[in-house]
């Protein structure tokens, strides 16, 4: 159970952040839970009560709303931090120009527009490539360099996010992530 990790929501539903089971513990304890969603529960064990013997113990679903200002400092449409684990799985271990599947460790980060020629360090400026695409790239433009992109780039929104950064999701968790997800990521499958 240490390893779960709860899905916050706002007060209106939106998408926030996943937590501990011992941060929804203090959500509960403070009682800050608005309302809960998902089919998985978990029981958390206290200490007992020197006034009644009973042991303590809060019960968290998988999806929790926090009520108030508390998550109010970060809003759905943030862009969300650029890292290259994220931007592998957003691309799906692809590169961008010979289109194959390659390990995190054969991956790189290519800027379209080099920054050395004014590109910037930004989700839409960046794909996934494999180590000899991008040595063959190297400073120059797709078009330069003989390379024509497979597919365009764009900024994960805050539930494909989410999606990204935890690899331990459980069923219910996704299920409600993936109605927030856009309809050109990614991680929306087309019905077969």
């Amino acid at each position: 159970m240490d390893n779960v990790l709860i899905l916050t929501l706002d007060s209106h539903g939106v998408p926030h952040r996943w937590v501990s089971w011992q941060q929804a513990c203090f959500y509960y304890a403070k009682n800050l839970v608005a309302w809960t969603l998902g089919e998985r529960t978990f029981t958390y064990r206290g200490g007992i009560s020197r006034l009644t013997g009973e042991r303590s113990s809060i019960t968290a679903h998988s999806i929790i709303a926090i009520r108030g200002k508390a998550l109010a400092a970060k809003g759905f449409n943030q862009v969300p931090p650029l890292n290259n684990r994220e931007l592998f799985r957003r691309d799906r271990h692809f590169c961008a120009y010979c289109g194959g599947e390659f390990s995190y460790f054969r991956l790189t980060r290519d800027h379209i527009t080099p920054l050395s020629r004014g590109g910037r360090d930004t989700w839409m400026n960046v794909v996934t490539a494999c180590r000899h695409c991008n040595g063959s790239k190297r400073n120059r433009l797709p078009e330069e360099s003989g390379l024509q992109l497979l597919y365009a780039p764009y900024v994960p929104n805050k539930a494909e996010y989410l999606i990204l950064t935890n690899r331990r999701i459980l069923s219910d968790q996704m299920e409600f992530l993936r109605q927030h997800v856009a309809s050109h990521s990614r991680l929306v499958v087309a019905p077969a």
